[in-house]
């Protein structure tokens, strides 16, 4: 059900027969069951793996049956291999050319994805799947002294090895994983230049975005590299989201003889191709089955069923009870946090803040509140009063800086009511999180900081024959690019000044702990972009751009660094050299921001009117450019007369304060009444999540919350056995199948290629809306 973690130090503190009993009353330390340790696992002999068949001791529970994965020593220990060969060649032909090949694909492929109309990330376990594929291959055509083919055996020397050592092994599938997937991510800065492009005509020299966006992404990894102790090693840093990637990659490497181990890859590739061949149906021959609408279908012509009913199309409505039945929306790729294997406690916080969102963006509409009615109700952009879209450039100078004479002239622009809300949610959030991390988990970390005896966990040990990458490597990053992006933003004449640069950076450090933490322990990490781009406007008040280079120093490094730290936590688990670890991701992040620059300014030349469009269309949309943008006009250059005190938004910085004390009242309630689960509330997620559904397709949060329940609650409590062998697995092979039919859709008929070949129209393909409901937007 719900993961603890550091919610109850009891549970961190001992592992015995209360919380975990035997089938015959006690816990056999000695034999196969582990031991914690200040919130480690410790262990004094082997526990058989995951993969074996049979029950094991570890997973038994008092009644005879298995128990459910409840605790970060479950999830350590009960799911994820012990098995480490360090012998196994990792720096192979295979793991570069596959790495830096992947690399380059998994760059295009998610800048093309960051102009999509709902954010969606290229999968990891799509790469994670591609690259075995492309391994195996290898594996069987090039030569090499143990080739299986006498044909293809050569002589045992050190070239034919790097060509072929075969076969292909767990450590160069793990080093070409993560190298590509960080590549793979689309820089965040890319915003910054693509609002420059679309807003502004500014188009900066080639040289100050590609070094820009390389700095802003490795900032962050000399931060996570030198705070890996408190979120990498220890036990309580889980990771849930990771551990779809990581039983996939014991499948496919580990316990090949085992019985059990060939029914889970068999059961994984049988998901994988129903899900690759039902995908087309969703995604472009029949669109209506993104968001199945009963009330739409009952009443096409209500604006009001739309808003509240309606959400297959971009920006139309909140898919209140809506059905959808395409992965690319219910699954962890599509935006959400991964139904089948976030924790039931964090899915159930975010819904609570949804149900919230609905009834707070209706109220705010249909009453008029913010002059609502005047815009549209959903819309990322900034308008005049009466509605028409804010011409942003008639406030600034020639330098883009705010003309308080024009300013007067042209007078302040307004939100939609719902994109006012999520701004004041995100806002409540950041204050909630700080006070969320010093209740719960502050004295946990305390204790690990003055901790002597060193890490316990188990893998951790296991890790510990590999050389380890140097603090001061990690400290030298951080400096270089520090400096570097400080250079480039005075290249690029952004208005931020060097000092400003390095108070963004200083609230990097702040969050970097604040948000790490919630995404190791309950796999879920709300922005901090909102308070970065309000600090920024109060400090360089007048200049939006300059706001822009502030975000990406103060909020982009946040980002990053829990993203190395997953990447490090993936290989401990999988037992990769912490090196290597560090190595490949410095080289997908040079090659990602090389190539997200030259993908971007493909797309704005060639999708421009698009881009800048409220809706945009099915394939393209600017959404998370026009958001960018048009926070830092209202924050960067209109940051104090919109946001000061008496002013039409002078209450949104005070959201920040009431985000302080909202996780008080459930931790003392927590505290008065332990048992009854006050500590499973996570504060920061449902505040954050009030303004959820401001943006894009939001027809599948219902069918997400449904699959969390089924997975979260009754199969994990009802069918454990059936959980810990095949959940993850399944959720492996419903993301990676439908991010290959993703990709292999927008290049072939999706306009990814330059030609868009849209399906025939018809009964579940429908001119306007997909769910039929009344169109709001042109």
């Amino acid at each position: 059900m719900a993961l603890p973690t550091l919610h109850d130090e009891a549970k961190l503190s001992t592992y015995d027969e209360k919380d975990h009993p035997s089938p015959t009353g006690s816990f056999d330390i000695e034999s196969k069951g582990p031991r914690l340790n200040n919130g480690n696992i410790g262990i004094d002999t082997e526990v058989e793996e995951v993969y074996t068949e049979g029950p094991r001791l570890i997973d038994m529970g008092e009644n005879g049956k298995e128990r459910p994965i409840d605790t970060d020593a479950d999830y350590a220990l009960r799911l994820v291999s012990l098995e480490d060969d360090p012998t196994l060649p990792i720096y192979t032909f295979r793991t570069w050319i596959l790495g830096l090949g992947l690399s380059c694909f998994g760059a295009v492929l998610g800048q093309i994805f960051y102009f999509r109309p709902q954010t969606i990330d290229v999968s990891v376990l799509f790469i994670q799947i591609f690259s075995y594929i492309l391994g195996k291959i290898l594996e069987e055509v090039l030569p090499g002294p143990n080739h299986p083919s006498p044909r293809l055996r050569t002589s045992d020397n050190w070239f034919w090895r790097f060509m072929n050592p075969s076969p292909f092994n767990i450590k160069e599938h793990v080093a070409i994983t993560i190298m590509s997937s960080t590549a793979a991510y689309a820089a965040k800065a890319i915003s910054i230049f693509a609002a420059q492009d679309l807003y502004y005509n500014v188009r900066p020299n080639a040289v100050v975005p590609i070094f820009t966006l390389i700095s802003t992404q490795l900032i962050g990894y000399g931060m996570a590299g030198i705070l890996r102790k408190f979120l990498v090693y220890p036990t309580f840093a889980v990771y849930p989201q990771s551990m779809p990637t990581v039983q996939l990659f014991d499948a496919l490497h580990r316990g090949h003889s085992v019985l059990a181990q060939k029914k889970r890859v068999r059961f994984f590739w049988l998901v994988f191709i129903g899900i690759f061949i039902w995908e087309w149906f969703p995604e472009y021959i029949a669109p209506t089955l993104t968001g199945i609408s009963i009330f739409c279908l009952a009443n096409q012509d209500s604006a009001w069923f739309t808003r509240i009913f309606g959400g297959a199309a971009g920006n139309e409505g909140l898919g209140m009870f809506s059905i959808c039945l395409d992965w690319v929306y219910v699954g962890a790729s599509g935006g959400s946090i991964g139904a089948l294997f976030t924790p039931l406690s964090t899915q159930l916080s975010l819904y609570a803040g949804c149900a919230v969102c609905i009834i707070a963006f209706c109220a705010c509409f249909a009453t008029n509140t913010w002059n609502a009615q005047n815009f549209p109700f959903l819309s990322q952009l900034l308008f005049f009063e009466n509605g028409t879209e804010y011409d942003q450039l008639a406030i600034l100078t020639d330098r883009y800086e705010l003309d308080y004479e024009k300013l007067e002239q042209v007078g302040l622009p307004w939100y939609a009511a719902s994109q006012l809300l999520y701004k004041i949610s995100r806002t409540m959030y950041i204050g909630a999180a700080v006070t969320h991390f010093l209740l719960w988990h502050g004295p946990k970390m305390w204790e690990i900081l003055w901790d002597r005896q060193g890490c316990n966990d188990l893998h951790y040990q296991k890790m510990k024959i590999y050389k380890e990458v140097s603090n001061w490597i990690y400290l030298g990053l951080f400096v270089v690019c520090a400096g570097v992006g400080i250079g480039t933003s005075y290249a690029a004449q952004s208005g931020l000044p060097a000092w400003a640069a390095i108070i963004a950076l200083l609230f990097a450090w702040l969050f970097v702990p604040i948000v790490g933490t919630l995404n190791a322990t309950v796999g879920y990490a709300p922005s901090v972009e909102n308070m970065i781009q309000m600090i920024g406007g109060a400090l360089v008040p007048g200049k939006p751009v300059a706001n822009m280079y502030f975000t990406a120093y103060g909020y982009i490094p946040v980002v990053q660094s829990y993203r190395l730290f997953q990447d490090l936590k993936i290989g401990q688990y999988t037992k990769l050299p912490p090196r290597t670890t560090f190595t490949v991701q410095m080289v997908g992040t040079v090659i990602g921001g090389l190539l997200n620059f030259i993908i971007m300014t493909t797309i704005i030349s060639s999708q421009r009117e698009i881009l800048r469009a409220i809706q945009g269309s099915n394939v393209w949309s600017g959404q998370q450019v026009q958001s960018y943008n048009s926070a830092a006009i209202a924050w960067g250059a209109l940051g104090k007369p919109l946001y000061a005190t008496g002013t039409r938004y002078g209450f949104v910085p005070y959201m920040l304060l009431a985000g302080l004390g909202f996780p008080i009242p459930f931790w003392i309630a927590h505290r008065l009444w332990p048992k009854v689960g006050f500590n499973l509330v996570f504060t920061p997620i449902l505040v954050a999540e009030l303004g959820y559904l401001s943006v894009g397709i939001n027809s599948s949060v219902f069918t997400t919350f449904l699959l969390a329940v089924f997975s979260q609650y009754y199969l994990r409590k009802y069918r454990a056995t059936w959980f810990r062998k095949y959940n993850f697995l399944m959720s492996a092979a419903l993301d990676g199948g439908t991010s290959v039919m993703v990709f292999i859709y927008t290049f072939a008929v999706g306009g990814g290629g330059g030609t868009v070949r849209p399906f025939p129209i018809w009964a579940l393909n429908p001119k306007g809306n997909p769910d039929y409901c009344k169109r709001l937007t042109d």
